[in-house]
């Protein structure tokens, strides 16, 4: 009797256990993109890294990548979200799409890596200037690729009036490129993208690539922007290097959340940031040294708290 009575009291405690542990752990969707771009790949795999902290539990769901994440974000819709950095700029400060209603409470867990502004352009065009009647994809409505894009057209004193735009996403200028309906498109995303690897494959496309002159203007009026190359090769029938600008993709979260879940977030993600590294190119750019660089908006005080620790930041 008093052995088996140890070993339902045995069991109960183990139960209690389990079940106080699975309680502290604090349930997180990290918002991405869709399947064509890399926050899907990138953000699932960094769900998969955080959730080695006993601290979380963490999943990766589609999204409408940056405007709307960041729009989610700040109404308390979603715990964590991918960004750019131009973008998060944009919210903080009340600019561009978010003209006239700044969301304050937008936090950042940490830089990513570069996302490519990658111009797709049927054979022959030249240069923005030649997009002059022309069909442009310049992203879905109002996306982090979209405000790209008019930042860049802006900077060169173009405006949708001298194209005939259209909103599209990724999958849907690569699909307008195979039926011969757009001249040129906007993805801005890590390299490479899949959905410009499905169309290189079927399609003779070419990238736009940037003069160090147009490089500079945009540059010096859009701080955000870098320049970046993408190396030859990296998409079938592309055989050169291209310059274009560069925006960093950032995780976000808003100033409600609670510290330690940040906190403890950002070392499960770190602490096995070998896995996140093998989910796609882009990811071998995410570095804890770098996690700081670049960024629009304040951190989050459990970000804060890991980089200091790591001595990342004072």
């Amino acid at each position: 009797m008093f052995k088996k009575r140890s070993f339902v009291v045995l069991v109960l405690a183990c139960m209690t256990i389990f079940v106080a542990t699975s309680a502290l752990a604090a349930s997180i969707s990290i918002a991405t993109g869709g399947t064509a771009g890399t926050y899907y790949p990138i953000g699932g795999a960094i769900a998969a890294a955080a959730s080695k902290n006993p601290g979380i539990d963490a999943t990766a769901e589609t999204g409408n990548a940056a405007v709307a994440n960041t729009n989610l974000i700040a109404a308390g819709e979603l715990e964590i979200a991918f960004s750019q950095a131009d973008v998060t700029a944009w919210a903080f400060n009340g600019q561009v799409m978010f003209e006239g209603k700044p969301l304050k409470n937008v936090r950042t867990i940490a830089a990513l890596y570069p996302e490519t502004v990658q111009v797709v352009i049927k054979p022959g065009i030249k240069d923005i200037a030649h997009f002059l009647g022309k069909r442009v994809g310049v992203g879905a409505p109002g996306s982090g690729t979209e405000g790209d894009a008019r930042a860049i057209f802006n900077t060169l004193g173009l405006t949708y009036d001298d194209m005939k735009t259209e909103f599209l996403d990724f999958n849907g200028i690569s699909n307008r490129f195979k039926d011969e309906q757009i001249d040129a498109g906007f993805v801005v995303a890590g390299v490479p993208t899949s959905a410009l690897m499905d169309l290189t494959t079927t399609k003779e496309v070419a990238l736009l690539n940037f003069d160090a002159e147009t490089m500079k203007r945009i540059i010096d009026a859009n701080p955000f922007f870098t320049a970046n190359v993408i190396p030859a090769g990296t998409y079938k029938g592309i055989n050169e290097d291209i310059t274009t600008p560069s925006v960093m993709a950032v995780l976000i979260t808003s100033d409600s959340m609670p510290e330690e879940v940040i906190y403890n977030f950002v070392k499960g993600m770190f602490d096995n940031l070998a896995d996140v590294q093998t989910s796609h190119a882009m990811a071998k750019n995410i570095t804890l040294e770098n996690a700081t660089q670049g960024l629009t908006a304040p951190l989050h005080p459990g970000a804060e708290k890991f980089y200091k620790e790591k001595g990342i930041i004072k």
